[in-house]
């Protein structure tokens, strides 16, 4: 029973050496210029509402009820024309003037004024060109609200209720978000893609959305609460790998890479199954860059000496009175200093190998020894047995000449 009892704890103080020596390997250091050269920025983690979502492509369009076509009530040829292509007008300004036909010196002309406020998306006719009142002369669309119309698999579209949201993206205007709201589906399937038109009633607030654009839709299936989840730009690592860089609750400028367990994705949030709690704080920005920051980062014994104020060990844990003796004992100071058997010795310890190695063959050795000395007891247990004599049979006698041997 004491061996087991000296087994574990052993095991024990074998599993916090080798949590030191991780936190060493895993903790990022870095100098004020470095947080700043990387652009690190972190995130306070927190349980929240989590949307399941399904990705779709799509295009602006413009909203049929908002585009006007400018056309004479008159015959005739432009003499002014006020607007071009891309051109932003207002509803009754004048934007054409038309010269009638009719006899005059000179002849009487026309305004035409814009039907309504908005984007110049076409212009038909040239300045001195003969109209005719079945001629448009231009078209004006107003853009301050949009449909977002994406693609969607049949069997997904079935899923859809009208007044489900979706998170889109525009390629043309990559720092925007929009959301739009599901109005109606289109009126029929195509037959070659299997897919259905879902409209979304967009708002063009900034105005930067033109007809024709390509979206990139993420729409909202639905939504679990009380979620641990992390922007998608702090989730580092690939396949069964994955892992996250999370601010030291000690030190100044130093974050732990941190192994997660991760659930769904969707197009801005990973939820985080295990590995996180809430109030950590994780980095977002500049979470890839960490990844090759160690080479120029500062140790993590010489971070923790400057935070508490006393010497630490190279793995950064405390450094005992047993580790201080041992380093100073086995320190260069000493007067019987040989800088020959130093350098044995340097070669000595990179040869060892890491620290991995070194606790797995303490914990070898040990099972050994554990086992030869229960091998050991064993065999002396067996050897009592054999002396005591058998149930209904006298011990026997030893020989007189052994006697007196």
């Amino acid at each position: 029973m004491k061996h087991v009892l000296f087994f574990l704890l052993l095991l024990t103080r074998l599993s916090a050496a080798a949590e030191a020596g991780g936190r060493a390997a895993n903790t990022i250091v870095l100098d004020e210029t470095g947080v700043k050269n990387l652009r690190i920025e972190t995130v306070e983690i927190e349980e929240a509402d989590f949307e399941t979502t399904i990705f779709a492509l799509g295009r602006i369009q413009a909203i049929p009820g908002k585009i006007a076509a400018l056309s004479s009530r008159i015959p005739g040829r432009i003499v002014e024309l006020r607007a071009a292509l891309g051109d932003t007008v207002k509803a009754g300004d004048e934007v054409v003037k038309v010269e009638s036909r009719q006899p005059g010196d000179p002849p009487p002309t026309i305004a035409l004024k814009a039907p309504l406020s908005g984007l110049v998306t076409r212009v038909d006719l040239r300045l001195g060109d003969p109209i005719e009142p079945s001629n448009s002369i231009l078209e004006i669309t107003d853009l301050t609200e949009v449909y977002a119309v994406a693609r969607v698999p049949e069997h997904q579209a079935g899923q859809m209720k009208p007044g489900t949201r979706a998170h889109i993206r525009v390629a043309a205007l990559p720092g925007e978000k929009f959301e739009g709201e599901l109005l109606r589906f289109g009126t029929s399937a195509d037959k070659e893609s299997g897919t259905l038109d879902a409209i979304f009633r967009l708002p063009n607030t900034g105005g930067g959305l033109r007809v024709d654009m390509r979206a990139e839709f993420s729409i909202v299936m639905s939504q679990r609460d009380n979620v641990v989840a992390v922007p998608r730009s702090a989730l580092q690592g690939e396949g069964g790998n994955r892992f996250v860089y999370v601010k030291d609750f000690d030190l100044k400028n130093a974050f732990v890479k941190t192994p997660v367990t991760v659930g769904e994705i969707n197009d801005r949030y990973v939820e985080i199954v295990s590995g996180l709690l809430p109030a950590d704080e994780v980095v977002t920005r500049g979470a890839y860059s960490l990844s090759f920051a160690g080479a120029s980062a500062i140790s993590l014994k010489e971070a923790l000496d400057a935070a508490h104020g006393h010497e630490h060990a190279e793995d950064g844990s405390e450094l005992t009175p047993e580790k201080l003796a041992e380093k100073n004992k086995g320190g260069h100071g000493g007067e019987d200093h040989d800088p020959d058997h130093d350098h044995e010795h340097g070669h000595a310890e990179s040869a060892e190998g890491g620290p991995f190695w070194k606790y797995t063959s303490g914990v070898l050795a040990l099972l050994l020894i554990v086992s030869l000395l229960t091998r050991r007891q064993g065999a002396r247990d067996e050897d009592e047995y054999d002396d005591e004599p058998k149930a209904g049979k006298p011990a026997q006698e030893k020989p007189a000449n052994e006697e007196g041997a």
